[in-house]
């Protein structure tokens, strides 16, 4: 019982991690204009395409830890 609680706990976890990854890239999308001002939007375009994927990844391994904790 504690190891799916346990589990369970750890996906949530990874999930929570996931959506701040989220929140820090729309951190990045925010200063996106001042970076095309500066010639560097390829630079903020590969960090928010990174963070989105990392976010996401992070997001879909916890729901599948949740997932298996609740079988």
């Amino acid at each position: 019982m504690a190891d799916a609680e346990q589990k369970r706990e750890t996906g949530t976890s990874l999930m929570f991690i996931g959506l701040a990854v989220w929140v820090a890239d729309l951190l990045v999308v925010f200063f996106l204009p001042s970076g095309m001002k500066l010639g560097r939007e390829t630079m903020f375009i590969s960090i928010i395409a990174t963070l989105a994927v990392l976010g996401l990844i992070l997001i879909i391994s916890g729901y599948l830890k949740r997932g298996k904790a609740e079988e």
